[in-house]
Order: C-alpha cells, then structure tokens, then sequence
C-alpha cells in the first residue's frame, strides 16, 4: 500500500512547483483529471510520456520546439523530478527567443502514464525597424563630446524577420544613411540536415563613413579623421556553419573577406601603424571558429545559471607583420539566485593577441561597444592582452504590468519588472610601450549603482551611477541586458 505522504508531496508539488513557474498556466483541469485517475502514481516510481502535445504556434513548426527538449515521446520521467525536469523543458523551449509565453504541464493519464502539454504564445517576428543611430560609441560620448548634435546621427531602416518559414531561420536587411552610409544583410536558416544538428548563415555589406578614428591619445581618447566627403568604405562577405547536436552547446565556424580602404592622408602622415602597411587599401582575410554553452533560465535576462564562450581567430595568411593576427578569448558568466527576489552574477573575460606588435586596427580591447568597465565608458583602452571582470547584486523592487496592445494578441499586457543593483568592476589591459595611454599596463576598477528596468520580455535600460579611479562620476545610459 502506497504511503499517503508520496500523495501530499506530489499535491504540493503541483500547486506550489507549476503554479509558481508557470503563473499564466491553469493548473484546475489538471488537479481534476489527477484525483479521477483510478490509481495514483507511486512518488518513488517513473512516468511513462505517452504522447507530447503543442499548440499555440501557428506559425513556427513543431518540430523546432521538439528540438528544444530533451525529452521524447517514449521516455519516462522520474516522479520525485517532475517538477525540476519540466522547468527546465519550458526554459529550453524558451530560450529560442521565439515565443513570449511558454508552459510545459504534465496531463496523468493513468497510475503510470502521462501527457506533456506545451502550450506557446508567439511573439511578433517581423520587425520594420526605424533606425536613429548614433556615430559615437555611447549615448554619454554623444552628448558630451558633441552636444547631442543631430548631424552625427544616422537614419534608415532595419527589417528584421526572426522566424521567416518557422523554422527559427532569421532574415536581416538594413538601409542606413546619414553620417554613415550603410547596406547590408544577412539570412540564417535554422538547420539544414534532417537531425537538426547543423546550419549555415551568409553575409554580406558595404559602408561608407565620413570619420573614423586613426590614433588613440595617450588620455586614452579616439582622434578622428573627418571630412564632409567619405573617408573610409569597405565590403564584406562572410559565411558561417554552425553545429548543435545538444541543445546547450553550439559550435560556429566562419570565414569572411573584408575590403577595406582608408584615405591617404592617414596611412602617409596620420598613423603609419595603421595597417602596418603604406597600402591604402587592404584585403583582411579571416576564419574563426566560436564554442557557445548556455544554461540559464532566461537566455535574454539571466538570473540564474552560466554560460560560457571560446572564440579563437585567424586574421591574415601569414604569421606577423600587417593586419596578421592570431586572437584567443575566453568568457564566462555566472548568475545567482539567493531568494526573496535577490540575484547576484559576476562576469569573467580575457584575450591575448599574437604576435604583441599589432596594427593599430587590431589593438582595440575595452571600451568598445559592449566591452567596458562601467564608469569607464568615456575611454578606449587598447591592447594586445586584456581582462576584465564585472559582479553584481541586485534586488527586484517591483513588477508590473500595463496595458498593451489588446488587437495584438500577443501584448495585451506590457510587464515592467525594476532591479535595484550595485556593482563593481575590475580590469587590466596590456599594450607595448609605444601604444599605450595613461590607462594602460595599470590595474582598473570602478563601482556604481543603479537600476535595470526589463519590459516586453526582452528589452532592457539600465540607468547606471558609476565612479572610477579617476576620481570622476557620472550617470550612464545602456540598453541590453549586460549584466
């Protein structure tokens, strides 16, 4: 006879565990079919998947969501895991970005049988983007440096389709001009074998630009050379192929050639390191190969979990002297989760360049795009050796929702959740003697605090007070999760 606390265990699991992970899950008709069953499962034993029922996807295939789960139809589940397993199906499935509500719930069937539901609500994957570009590398530089002027800004169009035939294959094409003219696009098929484990992604794009930095100050300031006619193009092509045989790691291979040409007065007067070379135009040669694994809850707003990367690259045919370099990076991230709503993560980097006598093209290492110490946003810091670290506390002081778009659909509500957060960074960038600024070759560190504002399930600002080394502070805009 089967002892009734397996029964009160596997209750509290579903009205606690499922309830909870699941909120936009009802979990009612499931609790009734449970009591109907004539014989209830024993805690201790294992659940045989019947079958695995989706729906809500009305455009993405189902076979892209089997994909996402580990389980099949046939497998078993242990009972005293259910939970734990299903919560970690829904992570997966959604962690393809593809859907903007995702529940896994078990339907017993029977004293050993069971169903998977997967119910999806899908996002919109057509996105005609207006795009309002800044030329610097950061809202703050703009005004600072610039005074927000509107001529240093470029307008278009970015059409975006994450899900062109619902086979998660992405589609982009953007239409820049202004300061910068920009065209360029690219197509990523999901998979292109019948297991699911492989695919490709080509490239291609040319821009012009009216400035581009030539040297860096020893105030570790960008100089730029400008003029009101293009001073810089290039063109790229790349192609890439990617294998995926688990559902966490995924391998890239990429090749691409890039054309890139520079006028005279740079090259001959401005900065003969340049290219390491007097031509005006050169051919950059590459092949990488990029190690992704991911395991964390939310793919676009971690809060629990790691993930880890390896990137190794092979730019120029030979071994040194021009644009030739042999790059290796590593990086790892790990989040925290310490209850009642606190969360914590720190941020680990690091790169070497070979050989230590680089072109300056090749030298750049923090302080572009995404790769900064906060509070240090200002300044570019090159180098051949760097490393950086980021950590992090945060609270989540409230969650809210607003209304939405009712005829959507899919955003009839519009959840806002604010983290409270301090934070510390440290880093260390190494540069040969002749190429480095007053924070090169020298410890870095700054801390701050501030806050993380998440809304439309994947969209993130993150107002930031920041103080460094310096002596200096200031309050800083990003979007994107970062840390």
């Amino acid at each position: 006879m089967r002892s009734s606390s397996h029964y009160f265990v596997f209750l509290l699991f579903l009205l606690l565990g499922l309830g909870r992970s699941n909120a936009n899950c009802q979990n009612k008709p499931l609790l009734k079919d449970f009591f109907q069953t004539s014989q209830l499962p024993d805690a201790l034993g294992k659940l045989h998947i019947d079958s695995i029922i989706i729906s809500g996807n009305s455009h993405t295939k189902n076979y892209i969501i089997r994909r996402e789960m580990r389980f099949k139809q046939g497998d078993s589940i242990e009972f005293r895991t259910i939970i734990h397993e299903l919560e970690t199906e829904r992570q997966h499935i959604y962690n393809t970005a593809l859907f903007v509500e995702v529940s896994v719930m078990p339907d017993i069937i029977s004293a050993y049988n069971c169903k998977i539901i997967v119910s999806v609500k899908e996002r919109w994957y057509i996105f005609p983007i207006p795009k309002f570009q800044l030329v610097d590398r950061s809202f703050n530089e703009w005004i600072d440096k610039h005074n927000g002027s509107l001529d240093r800004v470029n307008y278009g169009v970015n059409f975006l389709h994450n899900n062109l035939t619902g086979r998660k294959d992405k589609l982009r094409v953007t239409l820049i001009t202004g300061y910068t003219q920009n065209i360029s696009g690219s197509y990523t098929p999901s998979y292109s074998n019948h297991k699911l484990t492989r695919g490709y992604s080509i490239g291609a794009g040319y821009m012009q630009m009216r400035e581009i930095p030539y040297l860096t100050t020893y105030q570790n300031q960008l100089l730029l050379y400008k003029q009101d006619t293009f001073v810089s193009s290039n063109w790229y092509v790349n192609l890439s192929y990617t294998i995926r045989k688990a559902i966490k790691k995924k391998e890239t291979f990429r090749i691409r050639f890039t054309q890139l040409s520079v006028t005279d007065s740079i090259i001959q007067y401005l900065n003969p390191s340049y290219y390491n070379s007097k031509l005006l135009q050169k051919e950059i040669p590459e092949v990488s190969y990029q190690l992704n694994y991911d395991d964390v809850d939310n793919i676009l707003y971690p809060l629990r979990g790691w993930s880890g990367r390896v990137f190794i690259l092979k730019r120029g045919f030979m071994l040194k002297g021009g644009i030739n370099m042999f790059n290796v990076q590593g990086l790892y991230d790990q989040y925290f989760s310490f209850g009642r709503k606190w969360f914590g993560g720190f941020h680990l980097q690091g790169e070497v360049k070979l050989p230590f006598e680089q072109s300056y093209i090749n030298q750049r290492a923090l302080g572009y795009e995404e790769n900064y110490i906060r509070g240090l946003e200002l300044y570019v810091i090159d180098g051949v050796v760097d490393v950086l670290s980021k950590f992090n506390l945060k609270k989540e002081i409230i969650h809210f929702t607003v209304p939405g778009f009712r005829k959507s659909g899919i955003y009839n509500h519009i959840p806002f959740t604010i983290y409270a957060k301090t934070f510390s960074d440290m880093g260390y960038v190494y540069n040969k003697k002749r190429f480095s600024g007053m924070l090169n070759n020298t410890f870095l560190y700054s801390g701050g605090f501030g806050f993380d504002i998440v809304t439309l399930y994947d969209l993130h600002l993150r107002l930031e007070y920041s103080f460094n080394q310096l002596g200096e502070n200031g309050l800083f805009l990003h979007n994107g999760a970062g840390l």
